[in-house]
């Protein structure tokens, strides 16, 4: 039995839970990817395979941790898609991967798969400011162009931020702060930069929708959706902090419990297909699968073709063994 928590049937995608045993030609799949990239890679995986029905269970990327981690006695995924990598490598949700290496990951350098094949990453996220153009220039305020520049007086109340203990993207924002500066620094400058911030939201791209409505001068949220407003013709510009961009890798893997591991591993085979390629390259800054290019509407967003300069030298197994000491100070300290 199958039962609904939220209808997706604008998309062509059901977000549901499955309860009993999965039936053959059906998979349920946890992932954090937003919901028009869903669509278009769910649409694209039942082209290549049209005899299996793909439900998906969509949760920021704090909240599916949480999820698996409560469910660990009772799974009721197949597949974990789309889940940051520093998530993925906690061994709570680790221990519950089985090894399985899809088809063609041999072509992905060694950095992007788990040693032990029990993920692979294939795309990834960066940080981004969406600033409205608009609001800065009827507030007479000037274009950030770094971390630093937010601390300005000048953008008390102006700049929102995601909640790094629900959102993958507020939690790579603040360890690249962290890693950069150092402890102490770090630590310093969130506080600093907290005089400044109106709110902190749940989601990672919600600052950045509330910056295109208006709402706010600056919303720190990553490239897809900044890009993505853009072409819709809202008042953003992107703009990646000179410092450099913190990132984060987006990784797949194989539940050990999987009902249906055939058709399982038919999506991650799929995941890291040519087809998969040329669908990630419209939605992501970051492919880590050769072949990828960047989309005319990243390049008119002002992403480069080569992102590697930009982003920031990312510790990932730092950033994962610190998530629940940084976390707890964080919201000791800063959240509100």
């Amino acid at each position: 039995m199958v039962s609904p928590i939220k209808s997706l049937a604008t998309l062509g995608v059901a977000i549901l839970v499955t309860t009993g045993l999965a039936r053959a030609g059906e998979i349920t799949v946890y992932t954090a990817y937003e919901e028009d990239e869903i669509k278009a890679y769910v649409q694209g995986f039942n082209k290549a395979n049209p005899d299996v029905k793909v439900n998906v269970l969509r949760l920021s990327t704090g909240d599916l941790a949480a999820r698996i981690v409560a469910e660990a006695e009772n799974p009721k995924h197949d597949v974990i898609w789309g889940f940051a990598v520093t998530n993925m490598v906690d061994p709570r949700i680790l221990n519950s991967l089985e090894a399985y290496k899809p088809k063609d990951a041999d072509k992905l350098d060694a950095k992007f798969r788990d040693a032990q094949d029990r993920w692979v990453a294939t795309t990834g996220y960066m940080a981004a400011f969406c600033v409205n153009t608009e609001v800065l220039k009827a507030k007479n305020l000037p274009m950030p162009t770094s971390w630093q520049d937010l601390l300005k007086p000048v953008y008390k109340g102006e700049v929102v931020m995601p909640n790094p203990a629900s959102s993958g993207t507020g939690y790579l924002q603040i360890v690249a702060l962290l890693q950069g500066l150092g402890e102490e620094k770090g630590w310093k400058y969130l506080k600093d930069l907290d005089a400044n911030i109106n709110q902190y939201i749940k989601s990672g791209s919600k600052p950045c929708r509330s910056a295109r409505a208006g709402e706010f001068a600056i919303g720190l949220s990553y490239e897809f959706v900044a890009i993505k407003s853009i072409a819709e013709g809202f008042p953003i510009k992107m703009v990646i902090p000179s410092e450099g961009a913190g990132y984060e890798l987006e990784a797949n893997g194989l539940v050990k419990t999987a009902k249906n591991k055939a058709d399982a591993k038919k999506f991650l085979d799929w995941s890291v297909s040519t087809q998969a390629v040329e669908l990630y390259s419209a939605y992501k800054g970051i492919v880590t699968i050769p072949g990828g290019k960047v989309s005319e509407e990243a390049q008119k967003a002002g992403l480069p073709a080569n992102v590697a300069p930009i982003l920031f030298k990312m510790d990932f197994e730092a950033s994962a063994r610190n998530r629940d000491a940084i976390l707890t100070r964080w919201k000791k300290d800063i959240e509100r």
